[in-house]
């Protein structure tokens, strides 16, 4: 599932960037046709090549105004693969029940007035799914503030095994998203299957009684910090969006409702630079991870001084409170890790059935200083496999680029593999240990990669 840029993200302003968890502003038009337009193509190509194949001169022709990417056009691509959350959103708005319950929640979390909510009313499902993501209506009047992080369909929930957890977030600005999350999980047919299974996470019964903390829930869970590595096992993350709070009360929940039978909560620094843990490391194949080399053995066991740090006793331990805590359903004892590259190491060995002896690690900016933080930063390490071995990165984190390089991979631009898809020179089922890199001078300034802006519905 994603949701592809909408004119929300054009009305970032200075002022509000980051209450909207922007660090700059973005150009929308370069964002969509030069960048986002091209992740939605090689997603087709790879999971619904029908709808794409055959297609590029008119999906690109500058007189269809992007229909094929636009919910509730006669040209909208409406894959059943890659599914577009605004037209899940315009589908369940037609349901008169549904809309009136939705625009009265909105409205009150909004806290807008009765007048406007009646008038709200009577716009049409395309209309009020555009009202609620971009804020404005039809007429261009401006009457929510726009939801820009909706691109970020990662965080809104998480697919695990036939049961879905939804998100808690922490930020203000990403309420609205999570509400119409709920509503679309819980009233969509494409999750009737799920009706049961839907897993939500709540305050503590008593924290009513408690004193703030600092102005935010107790319970936050955001979706970048759960990941789902093999059919048993997830990970959670508690970091900037995550609490430690929410990260026990999911432990608990998935074992209850026998989801999984292991569950490793990894806490990293709660800062800006990672914010969620697919910020800090991702999957590539079974026996290969790409991560940030802060969180390596070599790094956090203090191997990397040289002589005059080692007589001074200087370690250059970059750890920053890492903790990771192994816990199994039917095991009492939890079992901790030192690091990330033990972590990931006993995933590919103990859960993906690999040889210790292959597991590979590929280090942001080629585990470098300063490329490794600079590239992270550009989500170097926030890379979405397509099919296991091919994932998409972004074009400028060279080092990275060269660390997959010399790793085996091939490393080739996605415009032209667009291309070679579309003349028919490569099937995208044939492709093998590849990263696509792809165009992103704008997408990179909206703070996630493309793991961040994809939501696994089914897994293999």
């Amino acid at each position: 599932m994603i949701h592809s840029p909408d004119a929300g993200l054009g009305k970032v302003v200075p002022s509000k960037a980051q209450d909207w968890l922007f660090e700059d502003i973005i150009h929308l038009e370069t964002l969509r046709k030069d960048e986002y337009d091209h992740y939605l193509k090689l997603l087709l190509y790879f999971l619904d090549e029908d709808k794409i194949s055959g297609k590029l001169n008119e999906v690109d022709h500058v007189d269809n105004k992007r229909d094929f990417y636009k919910p509730g056009h006669a040209g909208f691509h409406n894959s059943e693969a890659v599914v577009e959350l605004q037209a899940l959103l315009i589908d369940i708005l037609a349901i008169p029940e549904i809309k009136l319950q939705l625009v009265a929640a909105v409205c009150a979390i909004e806290t807008v007035s009765f007048e406007l909510q009646q008038a709200l009313m009577a716009y049409s499902a395309k209309s009020l799914a555009q009202t609620f993501i971009c804020g404005t209506d039809d007429t261009g009047r401006l009457i929510f503030s726009p939801i820009p992080n909706f691109i970020f369909t990662r965080d809104i929930g998480i697919v695990i095994n036939d049961f879905i957890l939804l998100n808690k977030p922490k930020k203000e600005a990403r309420k609205r998203e999570a509400l119409i999350a709920k509503f679309i999980f819980h009233h969509h047919p494409v999750f009737a299957g799920y009706r049961d299974h839907i897993l939500e996470l709540s305050e503590p019964q008593h924290h009513f009684l408690l004193p703030e903390q600092k102005g935010t829930p107790r319970v936050t869970l955001e979706g970048g910090d759960v990941m789902v590595v093999s059919k048993d096992h997830v990970l959670i993350g508690v970091s900037e969006r995550t609490s430690r709070d929410a990260a026990a009360r999911a432990v608990r929940l998935l074992f209850s409702r026998n989801v999984v039978s292991k569950v490793t909560v990894i806490q990293i620094p709660d800062k800006r630079d990672y914010m969620h843990i697919d910020t800090v490391f991702t999957q590539v194949k079974k026996n290969v991870w790409v991560m940030l080399g802060l969180f390596a053995n070599a790094r956090v066991n203090g191997l990397k001084t040289d002589d005059i740090d080692a007589a001074l006793h200087i370690k250059t331990r970059n750890d920053e409170n890492l903790d990771i805590v192994q816990f199994s359903k039917n095991d009492a004892n939890p079992r901790h890790f030192k690091s990330l590259e033990d972590l990931l190491t006993s995933i590919s060995v103990e859960d993906l059935g690999c040889n210790a002896a292959e597991v590979k690690f590929i280090f942001s900016g080629n585990g470098a200083f300063p490329f490794d933080i600079r590239e992270q930063w550009t989500d170097s390490c926030n890379v979405l496999a397509l099919n296991e071995g091919v994932v998409l990165g972004y074009d400028r984190n060279d080092k990275t680029s060269e660390a997959f390089r010399n790793a085996g991979f091939a490393v080739v631009d996605g415009k032209a593999l667009i291309a070679d898809l579309e003349a028919g020179k490569v099937k995208a089922g044939d492709i093998k240990d590849t990263l696509i890199l792809m165009p992103s001078g704008e997408l990179s300034r909206a703070r996630g990669g493309f793991h961040c802006m994809s939501m696994p519905l089914l897994r293999d």
